[in-house]
C-alpha cells in the first residue's frame, strides 16, 4: 500500500511516487552494498544541538578542538556531495563536515547516498569553520532512518494550511514557528500546573465518560458502554465533580487541567475537543477567583515570555493586576443606552433586544437577552483584560445568587482580545436553590434549549452533604496560549486539532 499524502495533483503524486520507489530502492543498496541497515536500533548522543552552540559560543573562527562528540538529527540542506550537512534537533542546527581526510574510509560511499530528510548520527570533532560557522568535523557518520518522501522546498516551508494542519509532523520538521508555538504551550502548562501546586491546589482527575452531560451549557458527545449496554457522554466540564471532591473534603483546595469534549462548531477559536484548566476553593468567593485569574496570568506571561506586557497582532495587551471589573448590565448600557436593569419582565427585554438588531428566541427571558445584546454590541470591543461581573440567575445554574441582587449571580467571565478566557462563580451550595435551578432547566430544555442543563441527582445528593463556601474558576488554556504565542487560530496551537475527514 502506498504511503505517499493524498493530493488532487496527479503529477505531484506522480513524483512523490516517484522519488519513494527510487528511496525504497536505495534501501536495498544500503544493506546489500554498503553493508549497513538505514533503521538501527539505536544512537548515543552526547549532546544536542543548542548545547554545542551554547558550550562552544566563544570558540573563535579557525579553531578546531580535540573535544569529540556525537550527534544526531535530519538533514535538513546537503552541500558538496555530502561534504557539508546542515544537521537539525529539535533544539537546532549544528553543521557536519565530513571530509576524506577525516571521516572513517568505510562512511565515504555513505555521502552520496544521503538525501534530505534523512536522520543521521555523526561521531566527530567539534570546531568553527574561518566563516564562523560551529560544525562537528565528522569522523563517523551512519544513517539512523531513510526518509522515503521529499521535504517541501525549503526556501518558502510549508505554507499550505490544510496540509500543515492535517500532517503535523512535516508542519513541525519544515516550520519552525510551529515547534515554538507548541513549545509554549508545554511551558505554559506546566506553569499554570506550578502556579497552582505552590498555592497548596491539590491536582486531582475525574472521569472524561460520564453517564450525563453537566458542568457547562453545551451539547454533548454520545458514546455506547458495550460490556454494561449504557449509553454514556463525553465530559463538557469536570465541575460537578470537582465539588464533589470538595463536598467530600479531599482538599480545600483543588484543580484539574482537563480535556473537555463539546459538539458544537468549529472556529478559530473553537475545537470540539479543548483543554480547561478549573479550580475550587473552600471559604472564598468570586472576588478571590478574579484576584486568582490575574495572578495566574501575569504569572504564566512572566514566567515564559519574561514580562506582562503581551505583544499580540498590533495591540500590546497588559496582563499586570488589577484588572478592571463591570458589570454585565453596565457594560450593556454604556454601549447602547438602554439599562436593562430597569426592565421589569422578560417580554420588554425581548422588545429591546429586538429592537438592538439582536437575535432573540422565543423562550429567552430577561437574562438570556442580556447575554446576547452584551455578546453582539460588547465583547468584541475589550480588549484588554476585563472581568465582567454579575452575570443573569437564568443563565448562570451553578452560580450563587448575588448578595445584593437576586437577579444576578455572583459569577464573572474574563475577556481578553475580545474572547472569553476565564469563567467562575461563587459556587451555588443551597441543594434547595441548586433543585430549583436545574428544574428550570429542565423548562427551558423542553422549551427548545437543547444546551440547557440536566438535573443530576447524586450531585444534589452531594450537596446536601454540605459544601463549603466556595470560589470556582474555568480557564480556556488553548485561547490563553493563542494569546501568549500571536497565534489567531486555535488549530495552530492544539497539535492534531479536529479536522474533517478528505
Amino acid at each position: 500500500m502506498t504511503t505517499v499524502p493524498h493530493t488532487e495533483n496527479s503529477e505531484h503524486h506522480s513524483t512523490l511516487e516517484t522519488i519513494r520507489q527510487q528511496r525504497i530502492d536505495q534501501l536495498s543498496h544500503w544493506e546489500r552494498e554498503v553493508g549497513v541497515t538505514p533503521y538501527p536500533y539505536r544512537f548515543e548522543k552526547t549532546h544536542s544541538n543548542i548545547e554545542l552552540q551554547t558550550q562552544f559560543c566563544d570558540l573563535a573562527d579557525g579553531v578546531e578542538t580535540e573535544i569529540v562528540v556525537r550527534v544526531a538529527g535530519r538533514v535538513m540542506a546537503i552541500r558538496n556531495t555530502g561534504m557539508f550537512m546542515d544537521c537539525h534537533d529539535p533544539s537546532g542546527k549544528i553543521q557536519l563536515f565530513s571530509h576524506k581526510e577525516s571521516l572513517d574510509e568505510a562512511c565515504l560511499p555513505l555521502l552520496k547516498l544521503f538525501d534530505l530528510g534523512d536522520i543521521v548520527g555523526a561521531e566527530g570533532t567539534v570546531r568553527r569553520t574561518p566563516r564562523g560557522e560551529l560544525s562537528v568535523r565528522v569522523k563517523k557518520v551512519e544513517l539512523l532512518s531513510k526518509s522515503l518522501l521529499p521535504l517541501p522546498e525549503k526556501y518558502h516551508g510549508l505554507t499550505d494550511v490544510e496540509i500543515r494542519y492535517r500532517q503535523r509532523y512535516l508542519d513541525l520538521i519544515m516550520n519552525p514557528d510551529t515547534r515554538d508555538t507548541l513549545v509554549k504551550r508545554s511551558k505554559i502548562v506546566s506553569s499554570v500546573r506550578d502556579f497552582l501546586i505552590a498555592r497548596d491546589f491539590l491536582e486531582v482527575e475525574t472521569p472524561i465518560l460520564q453517564h450525563q452531560a453537566g458542568g457547562a451549557s453545551a451539547k454533548p458527545f454520545h458514546t455506547h458502554h458495550n460490556a454494561l449496554d449504557m449509553d454514556m457522554v463525553l465530559r463538557i466540564a469536570p465541575e460537578l465533580y470537582l465539588k464533589r471532591l470538595v463536598v467530600g473534603g479531599l482538599s480545600e483546595k483543588v484543580f484539574e487541567l482537563n480535556r473537555n469534549f463539546r459538539n458544537e462548531g468549529i472556529s478559530p477559536r473553537h475545537n470540539p475537543e479543548f483543554t480547561m484548566m478549573e479550580v475550587y476553593q473552600a471559604y472564598a468567593d468570586y472576588t478571590d477567583m478574579m484576584t486568582l485569574t490575574e495572578e495566574l496570568f501575569a504569572h504564566v506571561a512572566q514566567t515564559v515570555l519574561g514580562t506582562t506586557q503581551v505583544a499580540y497582532g498590533d495591540t500590546v495587551l497588559d496582563f499586570t493586576p488589577p484588572w478592571p471589573r463591570r458589570t454585565m448590565a453596565e457594560m450593556v448600557f454604556e454601549a447602547t443606552g438602554v439599562d436593562f436593569m430597569a426592565i421589569t419582565n422578560d417580554e420588554e427585554a425581548r422588545t429591546q433586544g429586538a429592537a438592538l438588531g439582536v437575535h432573540v428566541r422565543d423562550f429567552d427571558g430577561w437574562g438570556h437577552v442580556l447575554e446576547q445584546v452584551f455578546e453582539e454590541k460588547v465583547e468584541q470591543t475589550l480588549i484588554q483584560p476585563i472581568h465582567i461581573t454579575d452575570y443573569p440567575v437564568e443563565i448562570s445554574p451553578l452560580a450563587k445568587v448575588h448578595r445584593s441582587n437576586p437577579r444576578l449571580t455572583e459569577r464573572f467571565e474574563t475577556r481578553v482580545n475580545g474572547w472569553e478566557v476565564a469563567n467562575a462563580f461563587s459556587e451555588l451550595n443551597n441543594p434547595l436553590d441548586q433543585r430549583q435551578r436545574f428544574e428550570a432547566q429542565i423548562a427551558e430544555r423542553d422549551a427548545g434549549n437543547d444546551e440547557a442543563h440536566h438535573l443530576d441527582e447524586d450531585y444534589i445528593t452531594a450537596l446536601e452533604y454540605g459544601l463549603p463556601p466556595t470560589g470556582g474558576l474555568g480557564v480556556g488554556i488553548d485561547r490563553l496560549v493563542m494569546l501568549l504565542t500571536n497565534s489567531t487560530n486555535i488549530r495552530d496551537v492544539i497539535a492534531f486539532p479536529t479536522l474533517k475527514p478528505r
